[in-house]
This record gives C-alpha cells, structure tokens and sequence, in this order.
C-alpha cells in the first residue's frame, strides 16, 4: 500500500512537471512566464527570443507571432511581448514545486518526537491532524487515537495538494479567458459605437441637405411670385403717371384758355376730358399679402423632437444589464 501511493504521488507530480515545461526552450518555465490569448505558457525569454527572429521564421509575421503549442495567432501591441500578461499563479506554482523538491533532497534530517526526543516521527495522527511518533501513540497522547502510516498519508495528501493545484491552474485559465473575452468585449463596444456615430451624423447630413433642398425650393416659389407681382405693380404704375402726365398739361391748357379774351378764340380750344380713369386697373385689397406662403412646421418640429434610438432594443439591453 504504501508503495503504491508513493507511486501515484509519483506519477501525478511528473504529471504536473510536464504542465510546466516551455514548448520552445523544453525546460521548466523560467520567470516571469506570460500567458497567451490561447490560454498556452511561454518564457517571457522565450517569447522575446522567437519574436526577434527574422520574419521569414516559422513563427512570426511583423508585430505578429503563432503560439507555438496551438499555432493560434498572437497579435503584439507596441509593447512586443512585454505587453503580454504575466501567469502569476504558474509562477507561484513552479516556486512551490522547487521548494517541494528541495525539502524532499533535505528529508535524511528527519523531524523527532517533541514529547520523545529519541523517537523519530514515523505515523500521522489521523484523529489529531497532526504527525508523531510511536510511543505517544502506544504510551502517550494518542493512545486512543487512530493513526496511519507516515507514508501513507504523505502519498494521500500529495496527491490532494495536486489535485488542488491542477484545478487552481484550471480556474485561472478560464477566468483569463473570461478576461481575454471581455477585451474583446471592451474593444466591440468601442468599434461598434464609433460606427453607429458615424451613421447617426450620416443620417443627421442627409437630412440637413434636405432641409436645404426644401427651403431653396420653397424661397424660390416666393421669389416668383415676388417679381411677378412687382412687375405687375411697377407697369400700373407706369400707366398712372403716364395719366398724371396728360392731365397735367391738360389742365396748363385749361389755365391759358381761360386767361383768352377772344370769345372765338376761346371757343376755338377743345379739351378732352382727362379725369377719366375707368381704363385703368385697380389693385385688389390685399394684393402685396403674402401670408398664404406661410410654412406650417409644427408637424416635423414634433417628428423631430421625438427623433431617438430604437426604444425596444434599448430597452432589452437594460434589462439584460441592470
């Protein structure tokens, strides 16, 4: 028994050192260690040192390189590979399975009993949690303990560090991914949204040069009416004056006919009578009205008041995101 868990405990810690080894130099990861958007482990030395390679390498392609274990392309930012997250937990794990392995080189200097000085600690106090010796296990505290073979529970024990250990390195590779995903998620909102103010002011632009079109349109049919009617007032006018004209010298006629003394002179002169202006048109009450071009707005000013986002769409978001 105790052979065959000190042969799993074996087994599983050449299993997690497998887990630690560097696809490109096939060593143990050497510090720091930065972790790819694929979730895979390099040597930051490492990393740097395929990134440098010409870029008729197998790996790399500008401010671009493949992972190695995956193939799975690694887009650099300006800061090459040190812009790379570090693996603080597969750091964390390579000091302990070090220090693991330098305690086990250092075990000829066995602990010995505190309560037995001469006794070496030799069984695991299953009741107690806690390692002791013999005699306080046949004389001593834990006479009415149950015990089980150092060995035994050291394999046991192992095994369930390793466990824990596997499992730490697990969550941490999905909470970075998490992590990764909400990059990516940080990066399409940013894009997203600068393409939906492009539409918006696109959309806005279009409608400003109909807006445009219309008032030019609009200015133009009061524009002709305008003339029209002006050319109509001034060519009136140009008649009455020219009546105005007539009578004036009609009436200069009148004055000196009446200062002749001759009665056949004076019976002589014809005056046609200039007073008439029945010939002439007369301008309609209201003609230069132009009130009848007046715009009634109220219709779009309220459409456009009410202009906004699609309120169902938006409103699922919300309640999606609280």
């Amino acid at each position: 028994k105790d052979v065959t868990s000190g042969s799993e405990g074996f087994s599983v810690m050449e299993s997690l050192e497998k887990q630690l080894i560097c696809p490109i130099c096939l060593e143990m990861f050497t510090k720091p260690v930065v972790i790819l958007p694929c979730q895979h482990n390099l040597c930051r030395k490492c990393a740097n040192d395929v990134f440098q390679v010409r870029p008729t390498q197998v790996y790399v392609y500008g401010g671009r390189f493949r992972c190695p274990s995956c193939r799975h392309e690694v887009v650099l930012d300006r800061h090459g590979v040190y812009g790379l997250q570090r693996n603080l937990l597969v750091e964390n794990i390579i000091d302990m399975y070090k220090q693991g392995n330098t305690r086990g080189s250092h075990e000829t200097d066995q602990p010995m009993c505190e309560e037995h000085e001469d006794e070496k600690i030799n069984i695991y106090c299953i009741t107690c949690s806690v390692p002791t010796c013999s005699l306080c296990k046949v004389f001593g505290a834990h006479k009415n303990c149950n015990v089980a073979p150092l060995n035994d529970v050291f394999g046991q024990q192992k095994v369930e560090l390793t466990d824990c250990v596997s499992m730490l390195v697990g969550n941490n590779e999905r909470v970075q991914a998490i992590i990764s995903q909400l990059d990516e998620t940080c990066r399409a909102i940013d894009e997203n949204s600068r393409r939906q103010k492009s539409r918006v002011c696109e959309t806005f632009d279009h409608l400003f040069v109909l807006l445009e079109e219309k008032k030019s349109e609009m200015t133009l049919r009061i524009n002709a009416e305008q003339e029209e009617k002006l050319d109509y007032i001034r060519g009136l006018r140009r008649k009455y004056s020219e009546h105005l004209e007539g009578t004036a010298k009609l009436l200069e006629t009148a004055i000196q006919t009446m200062d002749e003394s001759e009665m056949a002179v004076f019976l002589q002169v014809t005056l046609n009578a200039g007073t008439n202006t029945s010939h002439l048109d007369k301008v309609q009450h209201g003609y230069e009205n132009m009130e009848h071009f007046k715009a009634n707005f109220d219709c779009q000013r309220k459409a456009l008041a009410q202009i906004s986002f699609r309120s169902n769409f938006l409103s699922s978001i919300h309640d999606e995101h609280p």
